[in-house]
Parts: structure tokens; sequence; C-alpha cells
């Protein structure tokens, strides 16, 4: 396979002069930048002319580059109108046309057309989709979730697993592995034999995670993906690279030279957590308050393990659809195999509620999360241990406008009091599988109030939310709050058709 070159390769010092220059205020524009000449002689410019008495680096790149166009931040909407009319309007915003390749721009050429979240977001994200794809399924267009779905195969197909985004500097992630659901979405509305399609891809993807699990022993217990267990092996979320992100090159920079931590071990658990999709959260922090003390790679993850749980199912119903008896019997005896540690090994008595675990000791870490719904979104929880995670939800996570991601208000955008629609989606399924209907549409209620709010109130739908404080909007992270935004759009259609599937709209 070709090698691809990531933007910081491509244009060496130029690239980490640009970011440290702290001209431009978020260091992913300079990543995403398209080259309006090729990239060797816009390096061998800046090269003669950067030692020029009256050299200007903003100029040059202006020169040289192009930012790459947001058609969602120059939309205007209409506040007069309801917001499901708005969300109807936007899916053009935030559709992009099958990619043409430009040589030295980070994009990922797709074959397909795709949604994109919007805001500084315009590339395809993994786990953002399929939460755009239960909007786009309310809304009719089937078409788009099979060009989504057709484009992640075509990652697969070419990488060997979905990037965190159809951005070279996301090859050595992925995110979480939604994509069986995705399958599974389309086959909702094309029927069964979408999923027979499909199981060369999602096996790919399987092995992607699995790849190292013959590899993973009590004394090395951890290989990319795999991580050994007594009982056998499971999985955490990684990233091959130990430097700092392309997208926030600055950013990470900086954050090593505040800490006396070695730097690749920093970075390495940063990217992680990117991996993770929850960027940043307590969940992943040895000191809730710290984000030097990140470690998510020494932490097996609830939510990772139920969505393989859930690949492993997949596959199953694929290889049944096709005939293939074996296949259908070993994916379905991984799957059975993956729930039993899930159900056994997860669960932590004295809190009543899933945790992630430490890698090193197996036991519980303190973070009390909304991953820790994924059991009951998959069906894989005991009745009594959804009993305790519905009465936890509902005196300790529920606000007035949805569910809080953790307990810990610490300034990262995936701890309280943010809420985030794909967590809102999840505790909702988890709820209702169970049967806390009341719960669970006290909850969506709540959402798609807190949302409509907002959009009256600043004419956006955005892509995290204040659910403590419904009056503010949210904060934290490294970024400003985005609009646009695929997987609200599409959580805030899908509760609203839940909703009035059962007269309660």
């Amino acid at each position: 396979m070709t090698r691809i070159h990531s933007p910081e390769h491509i244009y060496e010092e130029l690239f980490t002069d640009l970011h440290a220059s702290q001209i431009w205020e978020d260091g992913k524009m300079l990543s995403d930048a398209l080259p309006l000449k090729k990239p060797s002689e816009i390096l061998a410019a800046y090269r003669t002319e950067k030692n020029n008495a009256d050299f200007n680096l903003e100029t040059f790149f202006n020169q040289h580059f192009q930012p790459s166009p947001s058609r969602s931040t120059s939309f205007v909407s209409n506040t007069e109108q309801p917001i499901e009319v708005h969300i109807e309007q936007l899916w053009d915003v935030l559709t992009r046309e099958k990619d043409t390749k430009v040589v030295g721009s980070s994009l990922l050429p797709l074959p397909y057309p795709y949604i994109v979240p919007g805001g500084r977001f315009n590339e395809i994200y993994y786990w953002d989709s399929y939460f755009t794809q239960l909007g786009l399924q309310q809304s009719g267009r089937v078409e788009m979730i099979e060009n989504m779905v057709k484009n992640f195969a075509h990652l697969i197909t070419t990488f060997g697993y979905i990037p965190n985004g159809n951005r070279s500097y996301f090859l050595g992630r992925s995110q979480p592995p939604f994509f069986s659901l995705m399958v599974q979405l389309l086959a909702q509305e094309k029927g069964n034999t979408v999923l027979g399609e499909y199981f060369e891809v999602l096996e790919k993807e399987y092995l992607f995670w699995m790849q190292d699990e013959t590899k993973v022993t009590k004394n090395t217990p951890k290989q990319k993906q795999a991580v050994y267990t007594p009982d056998g092996p499971l999985n955490r979320y990684w990233d091959v690279h130990q430097h700092p992100r392309p997208e926030m090159h600055q950013i990470d920079i900086e954050l090593a030279q505040t800490t006396g931590r070695d730097d690749a071990d920093l970075f390495a658990h940063l990217r992680a957590a990117c991996a993770s999709g929850w960027d940043f959260s307590s969940r992943w922090l040895q000191n809730p308050q710290d984000l030097t003390s990140i470690q998510t790679g020494e932490i097996l993850p609830i939510d990772l393990n139920c969505l393989l749980y859930q690949l492993e199912e997949t596959l199953a119903q694929s290889a049944a659809e096709k005939g293939w008896a074996k296949q259908e019997s070993l994916y379905q005896n991984k799957a059975e195999k993956r729930k039993q540690l899930l159900r056994k090994m997860f669960w932590n008595e004295k809190t009543g509620f899933f945790h992630d675990l430490w890698i090193n000791t197996l036991s519980p870490t303190p973070a009390l999360t909304l991953a820790g719904m994924y059991p009951l979104a998959f069906n894989i929880a005991r009745p009594d241990q959804a009993q305790a995670c519905a009465n936890k939800i509902a005196t300790d996570f529920l606000k007035d406008g949805g569910v809080i991601t953790t307990l810990n208000t610490t300034g990262e955008q995936w701890d309280a009091p943010n809420g985030w629609a794909p967590l809102q989606w999840m505790t909702f399924i988890g709820l209702k599988n169970y049967g806390y209907d009341q719960l669970a549409h006290t909850i969506a209620k709540r959402w798609v109030k807190l949302t409509t709010d907002v959009y009256q109130r600043t004419g956006k739908c955005l892509e995290k939310y204040n659910v403590v404080d419904t009056d503010l909007l949210s904060g934290g992270g490294e970024y400003a709050v985005q609009d646009g935004f695929g997987w609200t759009n599409g959580v805030i259609l899908a509760f609203q058709k839940k909703l009035k599937s059962e007269n309660l709209m």
C-alpha cells in the first residue's frame, strides 16, 4: 500500500513553524488547509523566503494555502421554523459530494457523498456518523445512509480499519466501532440481505481490533488494541503513533512542557483518548483535575467491548444470511463469551454500575460515566444490573436538560455539566431495552426541549449542551463549541420519532 503522508511530513518545518506561531487560533485549520501549489514548491519557497527581513508568515500562508471551506458556519437559520425543518435544511448544507484528490491536502478522498458534523469538522467522523444516520433515516434519506456505509467499507478495504476521520493525520487510530450498527440500520431499510453483503468488510474491521489477540499474555498484557485477561482477550482504545497530534500540534507541545512526564507516553494516551471519541474526560485521568495524568491506554473501556460484542453478533447474523454455519457458530460463541466477561468483570456491586477497568489489576476505575450504560444498550446486562443502573441514572445523572456524561466537573468537555447527543441516545435505548420507559422518555423529552430552546435562542444545533444549567451554553475542551451539528440533528429527529410514536409529543 502506498504510504500516505500527513501534513507534518509533507511540509516539515513549515508545518511546525505555522503551528508554533500561534497566529491562528485553531491548529486544525492549518492542518486542513488546501495548498495552491505543489507542496514541494511551497516548501522550497518557504526555505528561500523565511530569512528575508520583510518576511511575514501569515502573508506567506495566505499566498500558498486556502482554508478548507465550511458551509455550515455561513448558514443563516430562520428560528420561526420548527427545529425539524431547520435540520432538514441543514442536511444539504452538511452534505459533501464525493471527493477529488488534492495533492498536499490532508483529506483522504471518499468515493461517495457523505455528511460532515459541521463547524470546524469538514470531514466524515466515524462514530458521529451512526447518530447522524439515525436522523437521515427519519428524513427518508436512505441513499445517503448507504453512501456513507459504502464510504466506510471503502476505508476498511483500503486501510484495514475505519480511521477517526478521513484525514491523513487520523491514520493510526480508529474510533468506537459503530460500523456494524450502520449496516444493521441499512438492513432495516433495505432488507437483511444487506447483512450478508457486508460480511467480509465487517470481519476485516473485527480483525483490526483483534489483530494481536494471540500475542497478549500475562507478562505482555497489551498489544495495540488487544488486552490479555485470564478469561480471554478484550480490547482497549489505542493509536500506533506517539507524537503530537497534527490537528492539535501546538496544544500538545505546550501541554507536554507543563509536566515531567515522558512526551511519547503522554502523546500516546492523548491519542488513545481521541480514539475513544471522549477527548477529553476525567474518565481517562488518574487525577480527575489534571489532563497530564491521562492513562487511556491503561484502561479497559466498557463501551468499546460492548461495541465489539455487537460486531461479533452482527458477524454471526451476516454469516447466517450467507448460509455459512461454521462462521455463524464461531462468532456467536465469541459474542457469548464476551457477554459473560462483560457481565462479570465490569460490574461493580458497590456502586451498582458498570465501570471501566485498570488493565494492570482488572479493578474498576473510579469514574462513573454514561459508558456504563452500553451493556444495557446492547442487552448484555442482567435484569438486576439494569435495575441498579436505572436507579443510578435517575438519582445521579439525570439533570434538567438530559443526562450528564460523568459526575465530575473538570473543564474537560466530556465531563459535567455537558451532555452529548450520542450518550443521550445510548442511555435512552438501554433503559427502553429493560422496560424503564418512563425514565427513558424523561431523558428524551428534556433533551429535545433543551436543544429546541437553544435553537430558538441561537439559531443553531450545537455539538454539546450544558444539561445542568440549561440557560447556559456548554463549554470546556480544546476548541469553541461547534454548530451544525450532525449527531445532534440525528438524535433530535430520532427522539422526536420515538416520542411521537408513543403519543408523548
